[in-house]
């Protein structure tokens, strides 16, 4: 039972294709749902994880990995079929791209960091988040979204640089062997 966790971010991985297609398939409505279940198996996954003990390293990595595909793969496929700006899809990859090359960069270095989420990263993801679901929701129902994307693109973008700009200072100031600041957000 204790890869129970490990087994729920698994399915939830699975479920990025399925959200791509539904969405490519004009299927907002299914793709809503889908984004919902995946949306509750993190927390439960999460919640079983602390509950129990059952936390493992590889939970840790397959968790983040399964949101942050998702999260990535939606704002993709909503930019390649137009639907919200290309430059908002550029500042969010990019900061994941950047964040990757890090701690790649890092390890490869022999200089490895622990990478914990930032305040302000989690108030961007929880943002990130929040538009997506109004997107696919308003998508789901035929509400018109031109509103929710010129007043959301904005402070999600904003987030979004914040977010990356704080991990790169704690990145560059790990990589100089400074201790990290309390006062980073």
């Amino acid at each position: 039972m204790h890869n129970l966790p490990n087994l729920i971010s698994f399915l939830r991985l699975l479920l990025v294709p399925l959200t791509v297609w539904l969405i490519i398939s004009d299927e907002f409505g299914w793709a809503f749902a889908v984004f919902l279940v995946a949306g509750v198996s993190d927390g439960l996954d999460g919640l079983l994880a602390r509950r129990f003990g059952w936390r493992s390293r590889l939970g840790a990595y397959l968790d983040a990995l399964a949101d942050k595909a998702l999260l990535v793969s939606i704002f993709l496929t909503l930019g390649f079929l137009r639907i919200i700006p290309a430059w908002l899809v550029l500042i969010v990859v990019s900061r994941d791209v950047l964040i990757i090359t890090a701690v790649l960069l890092s390890r490869l270095l022999d200089h490895p960091v622990q990478v914990s989420p930032l305040r302000v990263s989690k108030i961007n993801t929880a943002v990130q988040i929040l538009f997506a679901v109004a997107l696919l929701g308003f998508a789901a129902v035929s509400w018109p979204i031109l509103g929710l994307i010129t007043y959301g693109a904005v402070p999600v973008a904003l987030l979004t640089i914040l977010s990356g700009a704080a991990y790169l200072q704690s990145w560059l100031r790990h990589m100089a062997g400074q201790p990290p600041e309390e006062h980073v957000p």
